[in-house]
């Protein structure tokens, strides 16, 4: 196996050279995609790359929204012959020291995908939590499986060479939304699923690109074109439910 990690970058200069730090800490290779950042975060993102020759530096000319970044990343990942990629955000909300555990469990199961499921601290507002919960119930109507724990953590390992021809095949979500959709259409397809609980705090740098009414009515929309996938898929779930 040869895992590398892939990291969606849009304006969080100031806390991504910490989570590169802590990715190359566990010598894992490093895929930074700059999505269209400004000045100031591609001057930070230029200097990582220069700076380690493990780091590479993927440039999109726009923005594309993290699931375009995440394609991106991913795609370049495998070209560069990679078989797996851990994805993690580059604000610093995700527990590096869980890093290990997330390695670990992708080279005991290679060809499963290991999903980090958050564990929220008190602090956390229950209007986020009681949101989450929403997705997660339309996300096991449409695998009709309680197989995805979160759908929305993007602290996860993808196999790339199942992962990344999906991508031709189906018109996913460029924003917020592709976490949740990459995840029920791979899992339409059998991939396993290996839920990791994992502590998730705020951004280290405050900035959050989640837009509450955009993103909502842009994941509402995603679920809406799932179900209506689901259902000629029905007989097929249906009967890997029975057989397990």
């Amino acid at each position: 196996m040869l895992i590398c990690a892939v990291v969606p970058v849009y304006n969080h200069g100031g806390a991504v050279g910490c989570v590169v730090a802590a990715l190359r800490a566990q010598n894992l290779p490093c895929v930074l995609v700059d999505d269209g950042s400004d000045a100031d975060c591609a001057a930070v993102l230029d200097a990582l790359a220069a700076a380690d020759e493990q780091v590479c530096l993927v440039r999109l000319p726009q923005n594309r929204g993290k699931g375009g970044a995440m394609m991106a990343g991913l795609r370049a990942a495998l070209g560069m012959g990679y078989s797996h990629a851990l994805q993690i955000d580059a604000d610093g909300q995700h527990d590096s020291g869980d890093i290990p555990r997330f390695l670990q469990l992708a080279r005991a199961q290679p060809k499963a995908l290991i999903c980090g499921c958050p564990l929220y601290d008190a602090d956390a507002p229950k209007s986020r939590r009681y949101g989450r919960y929403a997705t997660h119930v339309w996300v096991w109507i449409n695998t009709l499986s309680l197989q995805i724990r979160d759908a929305m953590c993007g602290f996860r390992v993808y196999p790339l060479a199942a992962t990344v021809p999906l991508f031709d095949r189906a018109k996913l979500g460029l924003r917020m939304d592709f976490d949740v959709e990459v995840l029920v259409r791979l899992s339409w397809r059998g991939m396993r699923i290996v839920n990791l609980p994992t502590r998730v705090s705020y951004p280290l740098d405050g900035i959050s690109h989640f837009q509450l009414w955009r993103d909502n009515l842009r994941i509402s929309r995603m679920h809406a074109k799932l179900f209506f996938g689901m259902l000629p898929r029905l007989p097929l779930l249906l009967a890997r439910k029975a057989a397990r």
